[in-house]
């Protein structure tokens, strides 16, 4: 069974919407996109380059599937191109056709995206990962098929804009199995979902 692991720029408000730029999701009225670049140290690249260098496929959303079929493929040589290029791209799209997916080695799901998700999962193949992808994790979430989350908070906040544990996030707790700060104050962890949340209280008995 083929694990998924989901890696997600986040601001200390647990925002994940356009760190990359403003052009990469504007919708909203965001206006705080590039949040994370200011931040991108030799420590992030050092743990990006971690996640990416080992064999994985893709699984994207339309949005996130755009934006790296607009650059990646025209920069082979950047640090990361590699990988991506040679991963098959796994897309999540209601508006897209196969036809219509013109970065070499891209597969439209077809089926109920959950569906089709889980099947993935189920065949041979290397780790399948997700960058980006807002609404599709919002699905991958409800469905609990997320294997393992790499999250990189970034001493931000910004308000408001799309969060990865959006409202209809399935109750969960979750295991921190490695983690490290950067030099800029990214926090960098690892974390697997361990099942129910366990409940407490500090109530005095009596």
């Amino acid at each position: 069974m083929r694990k998924l692991l989901v890696t997600t720029f986040l601001t200390l408000d647990g925002v994940m919407q356009a760190p990359g730029g403003p052009e990469e999701d504007p919708s909203e009225d965001f206006a705080y996109g590039g949040w994370s670049v200011s931040y991108f140290d030799d420590d992030v690249g050092r743990a990006m380059d971690k996640v990416m260098g080992k064999p994985f496929d893709l699984v994207l959303g339309r949005k996130t599937y755009e934006i790296f079929a607009a650059f990646w493929p025209n920069a082979p040589e950047e640090a990361g191109g590699k990988p991506l290029n040679d991963a098959t791209k796994y897309v999540a799209s209601r508006t897209l056709s196969e036809d219509s997916l013109e970065w070499e080695k891209s597969v439209l799901i077809e089926s109920d995206v959950a569906e089709g998700v889980a099947a993935l999962k189920q065949q041979d193949g290397p780790e399948l990962q997700v960058h980006g992808s807002c609404n599709l994790l919002q699905t991958l979430l409800s469905h609990n098929l997320i294997d393992e989350f790499h999250l990189l908070v970034f001493p931000v906040v910004v308000g408001s804009g799309k969060r990865l544990f959006a409202d209809g996030t399935v109750p969960s707790g979750l295991k921190l199995v490695d983690s490290m700060v950067s030099t800029s104050g990214v926090m960098i962890g690892r974390y697997v979902p361990v099942g129910d949340i366990p409940i407490g209280t500090f109530a005095l008995e009596g």
